[in-house]
């Protein structure tokens, strides 16, 4: 089958779709003939090197699909043959096949194409299990989404509305370089961003916050030119709103938790700015504060199972009933993989973006 390599540790350049082996089923998987999956931002960390997969995943990036399947392992009881189904993957996204965990399995979500399902595992997973189950997001409380316009935000404004929740979103258009092979990688993006924007798929900071707001955002703000912390206290009568869920990490952190309400919970998954600040605690204590933070990729397969099963329960019937919908900004063919992750690091995108096999 073809699969993308990560050839060696590097740039989207690194990524090269070869001939390997079908991966094995064993007896508590399915394998699944792919037919889409999607980026996540974590693909671009394990490209890096930065992020490598768990002890037995697959050496491939992808982290969740959709397909039909193809073989079951024998324990396998749910599932046949010719099943049309998501997943949420440890690894080996993008191939033309995957070996999934029956317990990692989605039924194709009512109303959704077959491409279009890839959009969801990975996103519907992290949002509910985070702010839902740990951070219990409650009806008539307010949420703050930092990134709205990204396939997390986009999936987790329409979750939250659709559950009578105040939304707050942060969006911008913004392109971190890091030091090393600064002024290559730097060349690389301006090429790039240069044919989106000839090719007319630049999408700027207003487009984004448009983009929110037509999913259902309430306060949609420009965290370049807007303070989020005055804007979010101006909108709540100074009191803050009471969950967040952030993707930046360091710099945001005591300016997160200055945005909190009483009670407030901080949820971060994500360190896009970093890892290593200086914060004053005092607030933690004057407005019982909670800070929580997880991952997805390296649960349990027991707890992974665990959050499948409530997505199926508590968010397939909203996607059925069209409150949730799928947000695919472009998908590329498998072998344009590199493309697609200089699209992503770009930021110049809403939603999802899709490979297709």
């Amino acid at each position: 089958m073809k699969a993308v390599v990560i050839t060696s540790p590097g740039g989207p350049e690194v990524l090269q779709s070869q001939e390997v082996d079908d991966p094995a089923v064993g007896d508590e998987e399915v394998l699944i003939e792919v037919a889409a999956a999607a980026l996540n931002r974590a693909d671009t960390l394990q490209r890096k090197g930065s992020y490598p997969p768990p002890n037995g995943a697959s050496p491939y990036p992808g982290l969740e699909c959709s397909g039909t399947i193809i073989a079951v392992g024998k324990y396998v009881t749910r599932w046949k043959v010719g099943d049309q189904v998501c997943a949420l993957l440890s690894g080996g996204g993008y191939a033309e096949k995957v070996a999934a965990l029956a317990g990692q399995v989605l039924p194709l979500p009512p109303g959704v194409s077959l491409r279009d399902a890839a959009s969801f595992p990975e996103v519907a997973c992290t949002v509910w299990s985070t702010v839902f189950m740990t951070s219990r997001l409650s009806p008539g409380e307010s949420f703050l989404i930092h990134g709205g316009s990204s396939g997390i935000g986009t999936f987790a404004i329409q979750m939250a509305k659709h559950l009578g929740i105040r939304v707050f979103v942060t969006a911008g258009l913004v392109m971190l370089i890091g030091k090393r092979n600064k002024l290559v990688v730097h060349t690389r993006l301006i090429r790039f961003m240069i044919n989106m924007l000839n090719s007319a798929h630049f999408l700027g900071t207003e487009e984004k916050l448009a983009a929110c707001k037509q999913l259902g955002a309430d306060i949609c703000i420009n965290y370049k030119t807007e303070d989020f912390v005055a804007r979010v206290k101006e909108e709540t009568a100074g009191k803050g709103v009471d969950v967040i869920l952030d993707n930046i990490g360091a710099p945001y952190l005591q300016r997160n938790l200055d945005s909190l309400n009483i009670d407030g919970r901080l949820f971060i998954i994500g360190f896009q700015g970093g890892t290593v600040t200086q914060v004053n605690l005092s607030c933690l204590l004057a407005k019982r504060l909670t800070l929580q933070a997880a991952g997805l990729r390296n649960r349990s397969p027991e707890n992974k199972a665990v959050i499948v099963g409530e997505v199926e329960k508590n968010v397939w019937p909203a996607i059925a009933a069209g409150k949730v919908k799928p947000v695919v900004c472009k998908s590329f063919p498998l072998s344009e993989a590199a493309e697609a992750h200089r699209l992503m690091e770009s930021s110049a995108h809403i939603g999802k973006i899709l490979l297709i096999p």
